[in-house]
């Protein structure tokens, strides 16, 4: 049987990729990786609160099947591999509260096609991960299931909407997770924690409806390492019959022999944001490593200002936002919702047409801009958060936030996530480099070309061998205190 001290590392922090090969050699047990994730979850969960719901018991049975298929040459992709499921996510008879009192008790009829797709590949979802109120803040915490936090610092948020996922991950409760992304809910809580986080291209990826219909919306995974990205969007992607933009042809796409033939365009603020230098200092790290590795990096101006945050607020609050605001904001709700929730529920019902015409006018302009980055540079090389001196009880409703010296919109002033899914066609893939002041480790985004995402892995592959490969193998959040050897 495996044992952690074999290679220094504790079984629940191994990649997947790494578990699925193990088990196939028979090498190490699901049963017993299972149950080293039930004890970091009794460890450090009761601090970083990652899970609204746990499946232990089932979770365990289903890993000693995993054994018998791995022992019969039956196994799927992913048998036997622990996924923790946002709790957004419909899996049939299974409670879902969107971290909302109001949906406390509701149980989901249908499952949605990622987590179908997950649990057909021999997945075991053995928890529920917590969420804001109806995933409507980039930080994770709701009057339902309380506070979130990095596991790095954990007086930081751990971001949102997809905190109790990355949590999960990056803390060692499972082996990846799911997450959704409207305007960064995957990138944002992956830069927080130190992890990898995928936004695939829209359409790619199957979501429900009416989510499928909002070019904004994605849906992607959590992972320690890129390998683990790559084994999980195997699963995930691809048509889907209830899913009409799922259809989305894969274009061809010229192989990159050599990462000579990348172009790298680089911009610290996207144009108009306010940046911590510290955020700045990790993207120049990376971009250093890119060019001794023999790509080519350029630095690129964009003509973008604070329109950019504008429009994804009028967008989301048109869709998402009027649609949670037709079944939901009724004076008999409004005492069970979150301060933001009600914020947001009220601003999206103030949306007008106009508005509406003026973001999507802003979107044209936006990509006018980007295509001539594009037209040189086979992909785009910016920070995912603008700043991670953000509260775990951050408010934006409530609160102001300071990013370099400037007070900056409380909602979307501080990350730089969301004008990737206003151009919602460009794949992107957050990943850590570096380390911020606060310990908290930096953060990339990698954003390629529309529906060209070859570019982007062959740049994330060449950081995760260098400058990003000691995360998860000799570096560790500092909040879990597991004695570990180097490897």
């Amino acid at each position: 049987m495996y044992h952690s001290n074999d290679c220094g590392r504790a079984l629940n922090y191994l990649s997947a990729t790494e578990l699925v090969e193990l088990y196939r050699r028979k090498e190490a047990s699901p049963v017993e990786v299972m149950t080293d994730y039930i004890q970091q979850y009794n460890k450090v969960n009761p601090s970083l609160n990652a899970f609204s719901f746990t499946f232990f018991e089932q979770a365990l049975a289903k890993a000693s099947k995993a054994e018998q298929a791995y022992a019969s040459g039956q196994a799927g992709a992913l048998e036997g591999l622990a996924i923790a499921i946002k709790d957004e996510t419909y899996i049939e008879g299974q409670e879902t509260t969107n971290g909302s009192r109001l949906l406390q008790g509701d149980v989901a009829t249908s499952t949605d096609p990622v987590a179908e797709r997950l649990i057909a590949a021999g997945g075991i979802v053995h928890g529920r991960t917590t969420t804001p109120e109806f995933s409507t803040a980039a930080v994770t915490w709701s009057d339902l299931w309380g506070v979130s936090r990095s596991p790095w610092n954990p007086e930081v948020t751990c971001g949102g909407s997809s905190g109790g996922s990355a949590i999960a991950v990056a803390s060692g409760m499972t082996a990846f997770a799911n997450g959704t992304d409207i305007g960064g809910s995957v990138r944002i809580p992956a830069a927080f924690c130190g992890l990898y986080g995928y936004k695939p291209a829209h359409g790619w990826v199957p979501e429900i409806a009416p989510y499928n219909i909002d070019p904004y919306c994605h849906h992607g995974l959590l992972a320690r390492t890129l390998d683990d990205i790559q084994l999980g969007y195997q699963v995930i992607r691809g048509p889907h019959q209830g899913d009409l933009h799922s259809f989305v042809p894969r274009p061809q796409e010229a192989d990159i022999v050599s990462l000579k033939d990348v172009k790298v365009g680089v911009s610290e603020d996207l144009g108009f944001y306010s940046v911590e230098q510290d955020v700045r200092r990790c993207l120049r790290q990376a971009v250093g490593e890119l060019t001794q590795a023999g790509v080519v990096a350029t630095d690129i101006t964009l003509d973008w200002d604070e329109q950019v945050i504008e429009t994804a607020k009028v967008h989301q609050r048109a869709n998402m936002g009027l649609y949670l605001a037709q079944r939901w904001n009724r004076p008999e709700n409004r005492a069970h919702m979150t301060s933001y929730l009600r914020q947001y529920l009220d601003n999206a019902e103030a949306v007008t047409a106009k508005k509406i015409l003026e973001a999507n006018l802003y979107l044209c302009h936006m990509w006018q801009s980007l295509s001539q980055v594009f037209a040189q540079h086979d992909v785009l090389i910016c920070p995912t958060l603008c700043t991670t001196q953000v509260p775990a009880d951050f408010d934006y409703s409530r609160h102001q936030i300071e990013v370099d010296g400037q007070i900056v919109d409380p909602n979307k002033g501080w990350f730089m996530t969301y004008p990737f899914n206003t151009l919602g066609q460009c794949p992107v893939l957050t990943m850590p480099v570096g380390e911020c002041d606060n310990g908290i480790p930096g953060s990339v985004q990698i954003v390629g070309r529309p529906y060209q995402e070859q570019a982007v892995f062959a740049v994330a592959r060449q950081l995760s061998r260098t400058l990003s490969a000691d995360f998860y193998h000799t570096r560790f959040p500092a909040f879990d205190s597991i004695t570990r050897a180097a490897v």
